[in-house]
């Protein structure tokens, strides 16, 4: 198991608003996770794994530039993903690493990184197992900014709508393999 208050705590001060962000946001994101996987047995998720991952995998984000959550790093936001994965490799945690870099909007192709002129070097970030696929779900149902309540699935989908129609289809197939979390929040 790792301890995953051990790593938050070596980047984040836990007396600091961007702190309290950080981990309400996860908080939220772990738990949603674990309670979709809870309803599909049947696809075995390693849910020790799965909670660990969503509650790191926005550890980068106090590297961009981001000031309404906190953040005053240098970085572009969409960058939070990437300096993730350099943080988790550089602790010994690929797996982890792996589902930081990989779960922005729906995940995100090469040409998607090139067609929308992302501030990311253009290779394909999309997720793959089955944990990194249920994360990157489950982010999209919380907000850093809003912290309250989920997000409903058609909100969700209406958003990834206008980053194209391989978001959509990615973000539908995840609606397809989990189901709705419309509720599970309550």
């Amino acid at each position: 198991m790792v301890n995953v208050t051990e790593i938050i705590n070596r980047y984040y001060d836990p007396a600091t608003r961007q702190y309290q962000v950080l981990v309400e946001h996860s908080r939220q994101v772990a738990d949603l996770a674990v309670k979709l996987a809870q309803r599909k047995p049947e696809l075995a998720i390693d849910l020790d794994f799965l909670r660990e991952a969503a509650m790191l995998h926005d550890i980068g984000i106090f590297r961009t530039d981001a000031p309404g959550i906190y953040c005053h790093g240098e970085l572009p936001y969409l960058q939070h993903g990437v300096e993730g994965k350099k943080i988790l490799m550089s602790l010994g945690l690929p797996r982890h690493a792996l589902v930081c870099e990989r779960h922005i909007g729906a995940g995100l192709t090469a040409q998607e990184i090139i067609d929308q002129k992302l501030p990311l070097e253009p290779r394909d970030m999309l997720p793959e197992t089955l944990e990194e696929k249920l994360v990157t779900y489950a982010d999209n149902f919380y907000s850093k900014s809003h912290i309250d309540k989920a997000k409903p699935l058609q909100k969700v989908l209406n958003s990834m709508a206008k980053y194209g129609e391989g978001t959509l289809q990615r973000m539908n197939y995840m609606v397809a393999l989990f189901g709705s979390p419309d509720g599970l929040d309550q």
